[in-house]
């Protein structure tokens, strides 16, 4: 098997967490308390959703999944939540202080405390499986948690509420730079537009948003629980979307994104799904892609798609002018078939159809992304506003420099990676 551990960490990683939990329980039918009523084999982990969920000998499924905070509110809803038998307690661990919004209590003075015990969950989960793949982490930048003791389980795995979230989002990706194969970026301010534009809610809650990235999540993943036609596996993602090891940030997009009144008289076919993931308003970071250069991205279809129909549809893209691939990079497209139909929330926001597409792509433009949060931490740090609260947590300036130092590094690698060939020899050899 396959298996793939989830790490969730702090309020947003938890919260994200839950909503991608409650959907894999209503793709695969298995009820809140874990049981699975469709699954005839008792105990035995051959079948396809045992990537994300083992089984017990009472025929009890159990995410293979962790969840951490440094403080108890937000794990104790999931104690106390509908799935509050879907997870084992040793599962869902809290801490008593928090991290408040603070890189270096999350890294250094908190998060050092709570960072063994977590290890040892996984570890634990680990053990369990047959074929580990890989991990999944899901993590905010911006707060204390999320990037701070994010970014310390990723160092050991290897081995925007906040004012001071740019020094946070600095400090998180630079680990996230050394420490993790690829990160797809998802941005509030991107999808609460989307929720506005394509769901028509006024005013987007977190809920709203979560099921979103749940939907996107599941279609990623999707070709690991189910059968399909062209299967695409976790590390192909890496193997497709990676050209250089620091060029491994990913923007996703997910499509349709429709309500129920709509979705009666819209025809959802594959060209027109295809076309709306390309969109810039689909994209759920803040950064428009026809300001940069794609250089390549992975469609997973899901439901009742052929492969003619995408091979048509990729065809219709290449022939856009707003779509550039980097001169280097001509094919760019790699395609997954998933016959599972995507499964929706009851009382959810999403209209149930009968197929959607997910795409990830690595375009040069996601380095806006960075220049704004960069312009950001400039702006405080040239003042070392709020600095003395992580000096305090036993963090030294230096380390803010070098964190800002490899963020500009990355923006110009992007740049790099975007420019016109002509002199990729002398480049090359740098990588």
């Amino acid at each position: 098997m396959r298996e793939i551990i989830s790490v969730h960490i702090g309020q947003a990683g938890i919260q994200v967490g839950n909503s991608c939990w409650e959907l894999y329980c209503l793709e695969h039918e298995i009820h809140p308390d874990g049981t699975m009523p469709s699954d005839t084999s008792m105990g035995v982990a051959h079948d396809a959703f045992n990537t994300f969920f083992s089984e017990t000998g009472s025929g009890k499924h159990v995410p293979r999944a962790v969840f951490v905070d440094l403080e108890p509110t937000v794990i104790d809803e999931v104690r106390t939540g509908p799935y509050r038998q879907l997870f084992h307690p040793e599962q869902l661990i809290s801490g008593k202080e928090d991290a408040a919004n603070n890189f270096a209590r999350g890294h250094y003075t908190i998060g050092k405390e709570i960072v063994d015990l977590c290890l040892d969950r996984v570890r634990k989960l680990a053990d369990n499986c047959t074929g580990l793949q890989g991990f999944m982490v899901f993590n905010a930048v911006g707060g204390g948690t999320g990037s701070g003791l994010g970014s310390l389980l990723l160092e050991r795995l290897s081995v925007s509420t906040a004012v001071v979230e740019p020094y946070n989002s600095v400090l998180s990706t630079h680990s996230l730079l050394e420490h993790t194969d690829v990160a797809v970026l998802l941005d509030n301010e991107a999808i609460y537009d989307i929720c506005r534009r394509s769901l028509d809610i006024e005013r987007p809650t977190y809920t709203n948003l979560n099921r979103l990235i749940s939907q996107t999540i599941s279609s990623l993943t999707t070709s690991l629980r189910f059968d399909g036609a062209i299967n695409v596996d976790i590390t192909e993602f890496q193997t497709n979307l990676v050209p250089y090891p620091r060029i491994h940030f990913m923007l996703s997009s997910y499509a349709p994104v429709i309500s129920a009144e709509k979705a009666y008289h819209e025809q959802i076919s594959v060209p027109e799904i295809t076309n709306a993931v390309f969109e810039p308003s689909s994209m759920m970071a803040k950064c428009d892609p026809r300001h940069g250069k794609y250089m390549a991205c992975c469609l997973m279809y899901r439901g009742d798609v052929v492969p003619k129909d995408v091979n048509a549809a990729v065809a219709t893209i290449k022939t856009k002018r707003t779509v550039q691939f980097v001169d280097w990079c001509p094919t760019g497209f790699k395609c997954g078939i998933n016959y599972q139909p995507p499964a929706v929330v009851p009382g959810g926001d999403l209209a149930k159809v009968q197929r959607a597409v997910c795409m990830i792509s690595n375009n040069t433009a996601v380095a806006e992304v960075f220049a704004r949060i960069d312009h950001k931490f400039d702006l405080m740090y040239s003042k070392r506003a709020f600095v003395h609260w992580y000096v305090g947590e036993g963090m030294e300036e230096g380390e803010f420099s070098e964190a800002r130092e490899d963020l500009a590094a990355l923006e110009k690698d992007y740049e790099e990676v975007g420019a016109e060939g002509g002199d990729d020899e002398e480049e090359g050899e740098e990588y």
